[in-house]
């Protein structure tokens, strides 16, 4: 993994959208580390193993866009619309997803330790496997999530509308919709 943080090419937000207006889509393996992006819109994107930590992209759109395994670290993305954007192995830790559209997004084995779902709309998401330890669910919609051996220790669920909890990996820490702990 050092290697390759070597070999990733910074490249400016500014650069990125000139670049993204004349045809491009394929930004893989790139740092856009804390750039600027409020309301971009970057559909049908290839982020693949870029390095996208601590960026600022609330009301952006990245529709279909291909995110497997990039760092969003602490990233500010409420409001965000992510349709069908491929998170697996994504690294999301401590990053606000406030109002989020993530509906039908492959979140497989994703890193999304303490990230704020509040309100988000995760229909149809594949969260199988992911790590939502110390995450905000709060008033989430999880209508047709797949949380299969996903870790919701420290997780808060309350509020959360339509959530299958067969599967996952729930502590006596884990907050559920009803706003109890795990069930003697």
């Amino acid at each position: 993994m050092v290697s390759k943080k070597f070999s990733m090419r910074r490249m400016s937000a500014e650069e990125l959208l000139a670049e993204y207006a004349n045809g491009r889509r394929d930004f893989r393996d790139i740092d856009l580390s804390q750039a600027h992006l409020f309301e971009c819109n970057l559909q049908d994107a290839d982020f693949q193993g870029s390095n996208l930590s601590h960026v600022y992209m609330p009301y952006a759109n990245l529709g279909r866009a291909n995110l497997q395994k990039v760092l969003l670290h602490s990233a500010e993305l409420s409001n965000i619309r992510f349709q069908a954007v491929n998170l697996t192995d994504a690294d999301l830790t401590q990053s606000n997803l406030f109002r989020a559209d993530l509906r039908n997004c492959r979140l497989e084995r994703a890193n999304l330790f303490g990230a704020n779902f509040q309100s988000a709309d995760l229909r149809n998401a594949d969260l199988s496997f992911a790590d939502l330890s110390e995450a905000n669910l709060d008033s989430s919609n999880l209508d047709q999530a797949k949380l299969i051996g996903a870790k919701l220790s420290r997780c808060n669920l309350f509020r959360a509308q339509s959530v299958d909890l067969d599967g996952a990996n729930v502590d006596s820490t884990t907050v559920f919709p009803d706003g109890h702990r795990s069930r003697p």
